[in-house]
């Protein structure tokens, strides 16, 4: 599969040649939804709290009297039935574990087939360069429409700091990107956006990294440990 490669302008600069192969072949959308729910699964921190009345801050003085006034009986508003007031079965548990477990040669392979998903409907932006003069979000609001991206783009940048710091102060306050790490870039990122716009160079060392190892050799031989994000 040759993919076209832009620059900054959105000029059509070259071609890149990627083996489909190598990226599963097909599209496989039952590993990619396995994936897509493990990951979105362990984002979730478990840690939900509502309060009972007792919990409820205000105060506890009685709202009116206990007889006479031809109404229920009452002691202060923090009953469940009134406005503010705390929750009939409060949930208290300490923690909850939605965490799912899934093969790293899985997520591999899942993560490299939903980007052969969006290469095949050509939603992926190979740019020969993201280097900025300086930070400036009109440059970067610019690129995103030279390249013609009507929705929200998923922005790959180097896990380098000083290599990748212009185009992040660029595009940090941009509303219509989301900037990552390229060592962050799974299916799930992928798919919630609807655009990627990722460097040659950075998407080779991707393809070619830990990410291309699915098979035995990821536990023989493993190509270095993995910095800051999921492969």
């Amino acid at each position: 599969m040759d993919v076209p490669v832009y620059n900054m302008k959105g000029d059509e600069v070259g071609s890149m040649s990627i083996d489909e192969q190598a990226l599963g072949g097909t599209v496989n959308p039952v590993l990619i939804k396995q994936a897509y729910v493990r990951y979105h699964a362990n984002r979730r921190q478990g840690s939900a709290r509502t309060k009972s009345r007792s919990q409820v801050e205000g105060s506890g003085r009685k709202i009116y009297r206990q007889k006479g006034t031809g109404r229920a009986r009452h002691g202060d508003r923090k009953a469940n039935i009134f406005k503010g007031g705390g929750r009939a079965h409060a949930k208290t548990k300490t923690r909850e574990d939605y965490r799912l477990a899934m093969p790293v040669k899985m997520r591999r392979k899942a993560n490299r087939n939903a980007l052969l998903s969006k290469l095949l409907d050509g939603e992926v932006r190979v740019m020969d360069s993201l280097a900025f003069s300086e930070p400036k979000t009109r440059a970067f609001e610019a690129m995103l429409g030279a390249l013609g991206l009507d929705r929200r783009a998923l922005v790959a940048l180097s896990a380098d700091p000083e290599k990748s710091r212009n185009a992040r102060l660029s595009g940090r306050n941009s509303e219509r990107a989301t900037l990552i790490r390229v060592s962050d870039m799974t299916c799930f990122e992928m798919l919630n956006h609807r655009y990627l716009v990722i460097e040659r160079d950075e998407l080779e060392a991707w393809l070619n990294g830990p990410s291309s190892q699915t098979d035995k050799q990821a536990k023989v031989s493993p190509m270095g440990a993995q910095s800051g994000g999921e492969s």
